[in-house]
């Protein structure tokens, strides 16, 4: 018996991983969509907001122009780069009339970068569908047309797809998983989001979004969403507070993208979102987003709590009986991030690292909720609403 209470606490360790990967079993795949374009292809313009972004627009670009989709343009938003962005799009413009690069005006009070990037974009377009997808990603040829099939299926208005995580680096393997484990916490599969009902249950991603443009000009565009840094969960939360249907896919094999190259983008890059972006995603209303600081800070303390009895109990702080606590809450979670390392092509033998990912994840949640909604990225700095 006196084995039977640290079992049973073991159970939140144990039950937690267990039910995140049951709910991601009730995803859509955006494999399983028809990937020859429709007999009527609608228009689609592509919008790719880009701030010194040299090290990826070509490599996006040109992806993105090799879509097997018959009717579609491509507008490069140059957002006032300083890298030769806008040259190295203009080279591609010159060989492809498809491709057209237009200057950002400057940015307005009030307005966040990439916002104000991908409204310019839409004001350019032509298109009856407007894509917006991040510069830092690669698009197979069948994207596009199963993108397109999927959201006329659906009867949606606005589409997103969750692609494949690219991860050069020691960090990027440690840190990643963490921040999409936290998104499948909260959202489960991609059907739980598609079939959201609350505001508060929709999330998109913004490295790419599909929407009709009657829809995104009904709700105002990304005039809707000025000011805020996680702009494409506001989007997605505005959409269905308007009772406008939204559906998330996942797309490993047509969707591919490299976030962050190095530590400092990760914690930078992740620091602007997490505490000011997930506060938007907090239950509870207001009580739930006054609580949300401490939420958020002690996930990774309670996700560490295992190593750190089980290194007190090689030290014989602790009696036998937490060593089994530890134990058991050890295993089943080196089992799920094992699954979640597989799940995302990289090697198992990272989830033996978790508490490392779990000790980067509070320096970069500590670091959000110090930083609060002033947020910094590419030498701009704003006050997220």
């Amino acid at each position: 018996m006196e084995y039977l209470t640290p079992i049973l606490w073991s159970l939140p360790w144990v039950l937690t991983p267990a039910v995140v990967l049951f709910r991601a079993r009730h995803s859509l795949s955006l494999g399983d969509v028809p990937e020859t374009p429709p007999s009527d292809p609608p228009r689609v313009s592509v919008v790719i907001p880009a701030r010194n972004e040299s090290r990826n627009i070509e490599r996006c670009a040109r992806s993105v122009l090799a879509a097997a989709y018959p009717n579609f343009e491509v507008i490069v938003v140059d957002d006032h780069s300083t890298d030769g962005t806008g040259d190295i799009a203009r080279r591609i413009a010159r060989d492809d009339a498809r491709l057209r690069v237009v200057d950002a005006p400057p940015l307005p009070d009030g307005w966040f970068g990439k916002q104000w990037a991908c409204a310019t974009g839409a004001r350019e377009s032509s298109g009856e569908l407007l894509l917006f997808t991040d510069a830092d990603t690669r698009h197979s040829a069948d994207l596009l047309p199963r993108a397109v099939n999927a959201l006329r299926t659906r009867g949606a208005e606005l589409l997103s797809v969750a692609g494949n995580q690219e991860m050069h680096s020691f960090w990027e393997r440690i840190i990643q998983p963490q921040m999409f484990a936290l998104l499948s916490i909260r959202y489960g599969g991609s059907e739980h989001v598609s079939n959201a009902k609350r505001p508060v249950d929709a999330i998109a991603n913004g490295q790419f979004i599909l929407v009709r443009r009657d829809s995104y000009d009904a709700i105002g565009g990304h005039a809707a969403v000025r000011d805020r840094v996680a702009e494409d969960m506001a989007m997605a939360q505005t959409f269905v507070a308007g009772r406008r249907r939204i559906a998330l896919y996942e797309a490993n094999q047509q969707l591919s993208t490299h976030m962050y190259a190095s530590l400092s983008e990760l914690i930078a890059g992740w620091g602007k979102n997490i505490y000011a972006g997930g506060r938007m995603a907090a239950l509870g209303g207001s009580l739930g987003r006054a609580a949300y600081p401490f939420i958020l800070v002690a996930m990774p303390l309670i996700g560490l709590l295992p190593p750190v009895v089980l290194l007190a109990s090689v030290l014989g702080i602790v009696g036998s009986a937490w060593l089994l606590w530890a134990t058991i809450s050890i295993i089943v979670n080196v089992l799920f991030w094992a699954a979640l390392y597989r799940y995302m092509g990289e090697s198992v033998g990272y989830a033996l690292l978790y508490p490392l990912g779990l000790v980067m994840l509070l320096v970069i949640a500590l670091g959000g909720v110090r930083r609060g909604q002033r947020v910094e990225w590419k030498q701009r700095t704003y006050l997220s609403s």
